[in-house]
């Protein structure tokens, strides 16, 4: 069985709330550069399928 990566579409505009929501643009900056998701284009990410819970929580903590 693959997994196969997860297509996300980030928003325009980061709401500032604490812990940041999973589609905030901050957040998929900080996990693109933890090498868990990749840029396809400027709003545009692939997560990897071993993204774990709790890179995906410290990436949205504040």
């Amino acid at each position: 069985m693959a997994t196969t990566a997860t297509p996300v579409k980030a928003k325009k505009r980061c709401c500032k709330d604490s812990p940041r929501c999973k589609r905030c643009p901050v957040v998929l900056k900080r996990l693109s550069g933890e090498g868990v998701a990749e840029r396809v284009d400027k709003r545009h990410y692939l997560l990897s399928p071993d993204l774990t819970k709790k890179q995906l929580k410290t990436a949205r903590k504040r």
